[in-house]
């Protein structure tokens, strides 16, 4: 096997510290062609969908890839930006935000980017234009607060997969979730308070997140528990009883169980329960996204209304809000201690040319 090496590589290149943030994935456009690429990828990785693989081959390609493609193509087109699908712009904006704050305090000796692991752009492709640009320490941040096997393991092995068939790999460090960690939790209830200060507070506050297929959970997975500890902990900084907020699950898929209570049959039943008003927040989704747009903002205002509902408030996702990039850096630097950061000084800089000299001239270069 070769294993991939930098054409551009050079002894004296300075060292700079990596720092790629990940998301799930979009399309690359809103066409029923690009979802099939998309929704193929997303579908067969088994951490995703624990079946059999026969089985769900079969399935995947002689069903779902010839049904959901057009389907999810619609629903794309009803929110693609200019730029692209939210989550891609969301996502860059936030990257930006984290670079031009490391910057400050690191300069040029930190590199940041943004990949997806599903679509573009890629892992692979994204820690390639780091090498070449002289990263030698890696810390990679999923933006998934709350760990899953479906989510940030996935996100691990895609890295991982990337590493196997690398020469130099730098150190490396992932942020596998956070979903307690204090700047994160306040940065969300800042949020909603300011949404409140804005538009009023209503009767309850409803915190949906992404759903998994309820055997993940039985089989040990953290997802279901983190979840309901982040919205314990944004519950108790905002002063809430345990009447005035509720967590449920949204985006199933299939016809197996999922983690309950579903988001959209508990909107459709509030209103009978005497809850005629709702604030929604997403507290898994670092960024908006389909699922908060069109599934929670659309489809789920609708189902509430048409039950009867009278006012149905989405509250935004931190997206790349202040409060959020500041978390966001408050939770790389904590993952950073104990590493001994590059520095390019001059007089480090002038040392390491020296030395890149000496070995041409003794490899007779």
């Amino acid at each position: 096997m070769n294993y991939k090496g930098e054409d551009s590589f050079r002894h004296d290149q300075p060292a700079r510290l990596g720092i790629l943030v990940t998301n799930l994935g979009t399309p690359d456009a809103p066409t029923k062609s690009a979802l099939g690429r998309y929704l193929g990828e997303f579908l067969w990785d088994p951490r995703v969908v624990e079946v059999p693989r026969p089985l769900w081959w079969l399935i995947l390609h002689g069903v779902i890839l010839r049904i959901r493609p057009s389907r999810s193509a619609k629903a794309y087109k009803s929110v693609w930006q200019p730029g692209g699908s939210p989550l891609l712009t969301h996502t860059a904006d936030q990257c930006e935000g984290i670079r031009a704050a490391l910057q400050q305090k690191y300069g040029d000796n930190v590199v940041v980017g943004f990949a997806m692991r599903y679509g573009n752009p890629s892992i692979p492709s994204v820690i390639d234009e780091m090498s070449r640009q002289g990263m030698r320490q890696l810390l990679v941040l999923p933006l998934y607060p709350q760990y899953s096997a479906s989510t940030s393991a996935s996100t691990f092995d895609a890295v991982s997969a990337d590493f196997r068939r690398r020469r130099w790999l730098p150190d490396f460090r992932f942020i596998s979730h956070y979903h307690d960690f204090p700047p994160y939790i306040e940065a969300m209830a800042s949020h909603i308070e300011r949404h409140w200060a804005e538009h009023g507070r209503h009767q309850k506050l409803v915190l949906s997140y992404h759903g998994v297929p309820k055997k993940y959970l039985l089989r040990g997975d953290p997802y279901h528990c983190e979840c309901h500890k982040t919205s314990r902990l944004l519950a108790e900084r905002l002063g809430l009883g345990a009447d005035d907020y509720m967590t449920t699950f949204q985006s199933r898929f299939g016809r197996e169980e999922w983690l309950r209570p579903y988001t959209d049959e508990t909107l459709k039943g509030l209103p009978d329960q005497g809850v005629s008003s709702i604030d929604v927040f997403c507290p898994g989704f670092a960024a908006d996204c389909l699922e908060t747009i069109e599934e929670i903002n659309e489809e789920n205002r609708e189902y509430f209304l048409e039950a009867g509902g009278s006012a149905f408030h989405y509250i935004p996702a931190l997206n790349a809000t202040r409060g959020h990039i500041d978390a966001l850096v408050a939770l790389i630097e904590k993952n950073l201690q104990g590493w001994d950061l590059p520095s390019n000084e001059p007089s480090r800089l002038t040392r390491r040319q020296e030395r890149a000299e000496e070995v041409r001239e003794d490899l007779g270069w």
